[in-house]
């Protein structure tokens, strides 16, 4: 008897001990201990180390060969959220090289339940055709690209800005109305430069509102953010927003080499959520994003910044395509509760990423280091 009683108390130590191991993992993780220093032996998932996951259905749209309009590239989608529906509008580039935008929809926003076979814009040349460097500008030779997509206090229309290669890479402004948009009806104005000729300049994004009565229109980031603030946005094509960009950003951070904005602002209780592309000096030509909350009476000035990037180029469809090492965001939504990135990958392909949009305020405001990676197995760790 005394035998069986021994066996029976050590084989109890054995379940206090696996109990108080998985307890000290579970502990760390939310401290977020390195995992190398977890102890070893049992196998687990990332779950909430990390504040936004790349979608494991990732990449969500793929050039098509059959059409040739976007047989080689689909990448850096607009996003626009309506009716509880996400409407894409993405760059593709085919076999003659120009830039067009197609259309997709999503019903969950993570899955396409439709896209159009032919494109819903094109850039009608106005000022003079210019051919440009084909790897800089992402793999055309003209056209349209990387447009972003907006809709101001809840007007009857939705603007977009994007880079129109028309002499010059220029940034052109058109719009729709929003029914037209909703039915397919590809009416947009014709579209007219807003930044001035002999400059070259992209990435501008519209707020979603007003801000003191008037548009805003944020046209650079670099060396500090400028917000251009007009009363109407019907630009005649001869008046131009004066712009200028440094290659500014900070120098012992990550975002030493700051790019331009991602998606139009979005507004939080918080501020206005601002991503952005920047590179790192010490990790050379990798397109990365990052997060800043601006103030939402005066947007100029930087609330919270996080420290890191919350998006880098880490999976195949990242690295794997025209230009290896590029994350370029250029819609976000939010649906119910939850940020939503649609993003270019490897300037070949449509991704997303998302997560709790008040667990990714929350940690910008009191961490700054919201991170972005996706949801991975770490492996059984033998002991040494």
């Amino acid at each position: 008897m005394p035998a069986k009683t021994s066996k029976t108390t050590k084989v109890k130590k054995r379940g206090v001990n696996k109990i108080s191991q998985k307890t000290k993992r579970k502990k760390a993780l939310t401290k977020k201990i390195h995992p190398a220093a977890l102890p070893k032996k049992t196998s687990f998932l990332l779950k909430d180390i990390f504040a936004l996951l790349k979608s494991p259905k990732n990449p969500i749209i793929e050039p098509q060969a059959d059409l040739v309009w976007e047989s080689h590239q689909t990448f850096n989608p607009a996003a626009f959220y309506f009716d509880n529906k996400v409407h894409l509008l993405y760059r593709a580039i085919g076999s003659d090289g120009i830039s067009r935008i197609g259309y997709a929809g999503s019903l969950n926003g993570f899955t396409i339940n439709e896209r159009l076979s032919y494109p819903a814009y094109q850039h009608l040349i106005r000022h003079g055709r210019v051919f440009i460097d084909n790897y800089f500008s992402g793999g055309s030779w003209g056209g349209c690209e990387d447009p972003r997509l907006v809709r101001i206090d809840n007007e009857d229309r939705l603007f977009m800005t994007y880079t129109a290669c028309d002499g010059g890479l220029r940034v052109a402004l058109t719009s729709i109305k929003l029914q037209d948009f909703l039915n397919k009806v590809w009416n947009w104005t014709p579209a007219v430069p807003i930044s001035a000729p002999g400059e070259v300049h992209k990435n501008w994004v519209i707020f979603p509102e007003k801000i003191k009565g008037q548009y805003a229109i944020l046209h650079s980031l670099s060396p500090e953010i400028k917000i251009a603030y007009v009363k109407s946005l019907n630009f005649d094509g001869q008046t131009f927003i004066k712009s200028e960009y440094k290659n500014g950003g900070r120098k012992k951070d990550w975002d030493s080499w700051v790019r331009g904005a991602g998606p139009p602002p979005l507004k939080t209780k918080d501020g206005w959520l601002l991503l952005y592309h920047a590179m790192d000096q010490r990790d050379p030509g990798k397109y990365k994003v990052g997060a800043m909350l601006l103030d939402l009476k005066n947007p100029e000035k930087i609330l919270y910044r996080c420290r890191e990037p919350i998006l880098e180029p880490l999976e195949n469809y990242e690295n794997n395509g025209f230009k290896a090492g590029v994350v370029y965001a250029a819609g976000a939504i939010i649906k119910r509760g939850k940020l939503i990135v649609y993003y270019g990958g490897a300037d070949n392909y449509v991704c997303v990423a998302s997560t709790s949009l008040n667990k990714f305020l929350k940690e910008l405001k009191t961490t700054q280091k919201p991170k972005v990676k996706k949801i991975k197995k770490i492996k059984r760790i033998k002991k040494l």
